[in-house]
C-alpha cells in the first residue's frame, strides 16, 4: 500500500475532491483526518470512511487552523501528509462583486491553504498537495476571486516548494477541471446543464472526484519522492484545447492585423 503507515490531514475532506481522496488514502493504508466546516456532513462523510477522524472548523480563520492542526497532532503524533482541498466559489461581475464575497472567496481557498500549512509545517513528514483549479490557469469572467485565489495557490505552492526542499518535504499542485462535485453540481443548477459540460471536455466527460484523487495520491506517494514545485493538471484536455484554439488564431490570416 502506498501510504501505508502514514498520517494524512485532509481540509474539505467531507466532501467532492477532498471525501474521494480519504477514501483512496485510507484504502492505501494511511491514516487520515477529514476537516469540514459542517457537522451533519462530517457525520455523513464519516460513515463513508474506515477509521478516519473528524475535525470541524473553518480554515480560513486562524484560531480553527491551530486548534485543527493540534487535534490532528494530538490523535497520531505527526503528520506525514497534508491535502489542502477545502474550497468555494462565488462569482459575479466585479463591479457586482460584493467586498464580502471577495474577501470570503480569497479566505476559504487561499488563507486557508496557508494557515493550516503554517500551523502543520512543525510537524510535517513529507508531502504538501494543494487543490488549485483550471481557473488559476485559463481564468473566465465573472470568476475574478476564485481565479485570483487559485492562481494564487499555484504560486504559493512553488514557492514553498523551493523553501522546504532542503528539509526534504515536497509541495506539489494538482488543478483539476470540470470535476463531478456537489459545488459544481451546484453551479449548474440543473441536471441537464451538467450534462453539457461534457462538451466543453476533449476527452468528452467531466471527471471523477476518484481520478483526481488519484492524482494527488501519486503526489503524496513515494512515486513522486523526486517529484516537487510541480504542477498536474487533470482537465481532460480543456487547458490544452483552449491553448490549441489560441494556436489557430495566432496562424490565422487576421491575427497579423
Amino acid at each position: 500500500m502506498l501510504l501505508d503507515g502514514k498520517v494524512a490531514l485532509i481540509t474539505g475532506g467531507t466532501s467532492g475532491i477532498g471525501l474521494a481522496t480519504a477514501r483512496l488514502f485510507i484504502k492505501e493504508g494511511a491514516a487520515v483526518s477529514i476537516v469540514g466546516r459542517d457537522e451533519e456532513k462530517g457525520k455523513a462523510a464519516l460513515g463513508m470512511l474506515n477509521d478516519a477522524s473528524l475535525h470541524l472548523g473553518d480554515v480560513s480563520k486562524e484560531e480553527d487552523a491551530r486548534r485543527i492542526v493540534k487535534e490532528v497532532v494530538g490523535r497520531w503524533g505527526r503528520i506525514d501528509v497534508l491535502v489542502n482541498a477545502a474550497g468555494i466559489f462565488r462569482g459575479a461581475p466585479l463591479e457586482e462583486l460584493t467586498v464580502e464575497d471577495w474577501d470570503y472567496v480569497i479566505d476559504v481557498n487561499l488563507r486557508g491553504t496557508f494557515l493550516v500549512t503554517k500551523f502543520a509545517l512543525p510537524h510535517m513528514g513529507e508531502a504538501i498537495v494543494n487543490v488549485s483549479s483550471i481557473a488559476g490557469i485559463s481564468p473566465y469572467p465573472r470568476g475574478t476571486a476564485y481565479c485570483s485565489a487559485k492562481a494564487a495557490i499555484i504560486a504559493f505552492s512553488r514557492a514553498l516548494a523551493l523553501e522546504l526542499a532542503e528539509r526534504g518535504i515536497r509541495v506539489n499542485v494538482v488543478v483539476p477541471g470540470l470535476v463531478d462535485t456537489p459545488l459544481l453540481r451546484g453551479l449548474a443548477g440543473s441536471e441537464e446543464i451538467f450534462r453539457s459540460y461534457s462538451s466543453l471536455v476533449p476527452i468528452g466527460r467531466v471527471a471523477r472526484a476518484e481520478e483526481v484523487a488519484q492524482a494527488i495520491l501519486y503526489l503524496a506517494s513515494p512515486l513522486s519522492s523526486y517529484v516537487t514545485g510541480a504542477v498536474l493538471v487533470v482537465d481532460g484536455g480543456i487547458t490544452a484545447g483552449r491553448m490549441a484554439s489560441a494556436g489557430s488564431l495566432a496562424r490565422s490570416p487576421q491575427s497579423s492585423r
